[in-house]
């Protein structure tokens, strides 16, 4: 049994990874766990609401993680849902002169990493995460992508 990723477009535009590329990057991120994550591609408006809901922010985020409650009992573990803002990533790759493949990568890995509990609000979680996300997307053929 592996992780089970369900993958749901509401935007394609721009330029989107296909579901089983999504899912390689999940589940790599996963690493050997067994459970349920979904992936929402979205584009800027319903990015722009999630992150006011949830979060109190007035604007479109690249990536948003809801961890799911813990569950006793399944075999499949839900993990959570990642919802990534396509046009956002494209317009951030195009401004940081990253290649986009390599920047979904990043963002799907790192909103993955969130629902396994990875931080980045103190310094010593962020170090951890991003030295993470920094082997994850070597193993893919990825520039580390914190420039360091």
């Amino acid at each position: 049994m592996t992780l089970e990723v369900a993958v749901r477009y509401r935007t394609r535009r721009p330029w989107a990874p296909a579901p089983r590329t999504l899912r390689s990057w999940a589940r790599l991120a996963a690493g050997v766990r067994h459970g349920e994550l979904g992936i929402r591609i979205v584009g800027s408006a319903e990015s722009r609401a999630l992150n006011a809901r949830f979060r109190g922010r007035e604007n479109a985020t690249n990536v948003l993680s809801f961890p799911a409650a813990p569950v006793r009992g399944p075999r499949r573990r839900p993990l959570g849902d990642i919802v990534v803002c396509a046009p956002l990533l494209a317009r951030e790759a195009r401004l940081q002169h990253k290649p986009l493949r390599a920047h979904w990568a990043h963002i799907v890995i790192h909103g993955s990493l969130h629902l396994l509990g990875f931080d980045h609000a103190r310094a010593a979680d962020a170090r951890r995460m991003e030295n993470r996300e920094r082997r994850l997307l070597a193993q893919l053929g990825f520039a580390d992508p914190y420039g360091a």
